[in-house]
């Protein structure tokens, strides 16, 4: 039987932005990590019919992006570049779980940032992401200092009604 085309669109809804955040730890190029999810995707749906055996469809997703990357970096090796990558992801599988779940907070911080009101996303990453004062901020916006403070406190809490584990890993 193995997936049906509304189960893979759920896991490629749910674990799409999750692995390309994975793979991005590894490849360091978003493009790269993209494409090596994308391709994984595709090969799950091209498998489809003979998927009813994996239990773990995450474990399943995460392994093959990570020797996809692993093949990605020892193609990459072949051509004299960078080969710290590869010695990463050969000597430190013991922080795949991390990867993981980085990944995934990663993935929900993107997503909540996303959703966020225009002003008050582009107030919050000028002063999380670019490290402006308030005043600057101000300054780049054309509004007061005060409305910088209440747009960066809008902001954050509407992420922390996102998911207060998603704040907490990015701004404690």
């Amino acid at each position: 039987m193995g997936i049906d085309k509304k189960v893979f669109n759920d896991n490629f809804r749910y674990y799409y932005r999750p692995l390309c955040m994975y793979a991005l730890h590894y490849v360091k190029d978003i493009d790269n990590a993209e494409d090596i999810v994308q391709d994984c995707f595709t090969e799950v749906w091209e498998r489809k019919d003979s998927l009813e055996d994996v239990d773990n469809i995450r474990a399943y997703l995460y392994t093959m992006v990570r020797n996809r990357c692993g093949h990605f970096l020892k193609e990459k090796s072949k051509q004299q570049v960078d080969n710290d990558s590869l010695y990463e992801l050969e000597d430190e599988t013991h922080e795949e779980e991390e990867y993981e779940e980085r990944s995934f907070l990663e993935a929900r911080m993107l997503t909540a940032i996303e959703s966020l009101p225009e002003r008050c996303r582009e107030a919050l990453l000028l002063s999380r992401r670019d490290g402006l004062k308030h005043k600057e901020i101000a300054k780049s916006m054309s509004v007061s200092v005060n409305t910088v403070k209440n747009q960066i406190s809008k902001a954050l809490k509407i992420i922390r009604q996102s998911g207060n584990k998603v704040y907490v890993f990015f701004w404690g």
